[in-house]
């Protein structure tokens, strides 16, 4: 059985903020435990915060901050579609995926373990994408039987399509998983 921590716990509220919000908890455990307890006890106490605020600052590292995610997804952008396909293409080949283009609404079916994915990359450039693309990749990856539909996309998605994401299945591949997924 896979070990899962509750979405609202106050450890995975804390791995999801700024790494210093776990710091500052940790501050205030130990202010409060050290009025009881000796400091010993009390290090032991906000031993779990400071690991939080660990992991918490390695995983904003590898993220990139607003300013350079922006330069880089403008570099995204201004790649041509043969040049960003290949990128992808190759990315996708070496996570060991079969990588095949098609026609259509999607432009690759990958295939590893006997399973299909379909990605949709075409759009990549749109500055806002709606539930259009969406409904379509999702029509086509149910009447291909894909076991996953990845939505690639550089611009914003608006509300109403990451709702539909979210309800059909679909994976964004957007923002910084995206730069992400091409520096690999």
């Amino acid at each position: 059985m896979k070990w899962k921590m509750a979405e609202n716990s106050l450890f995975a509220v804390l791995l999801r903020s700024q790494w210093w919000w776990s710091v500052l908890v940790a501050i205030g455990v130990f202010a409060v435990v050290r009025l009881f307890m000796a400091w010993g006890y009390a290090l032991f106490a906000v031993s779990p915060f400071i690991v939080i605020a660990a992991m918490a600052a390695w995983r904003q590292l590898r993220v990139p901050s607003g300013a350079r995610l922006e330069k880089s997804l403008a570099g995204v952008r201004a790649l041509s579609w043969e040049d960003f396909s290949r990128t992808l293409e190759a990315h996708f080949a070496s996570d060991g995926y079969a990588v095949k283009r098609i026609e259509g609404v999607a432009d690759f079916e990958l295939e590893k373990s006997g399973r299909v994915s379909l990605v949709s990359a075409r759009r990549w450039k749109a500055s806002r994408t709606g539930v259009e693309p969406l409904k379509e990749l999702a029509a086509a990856g149910d009447k291909r039987g894909a076991a996953e539909c990845l939505y690639v996309v550089a611009g914003e998605m608006s509300e109403q399509a990451g709702k539909l994401a979210t309800e059909k299945g679909i994976r964004l591949v957007a923002g910084a998983s995206l730069i992400k997924l091409l520096k690999r």
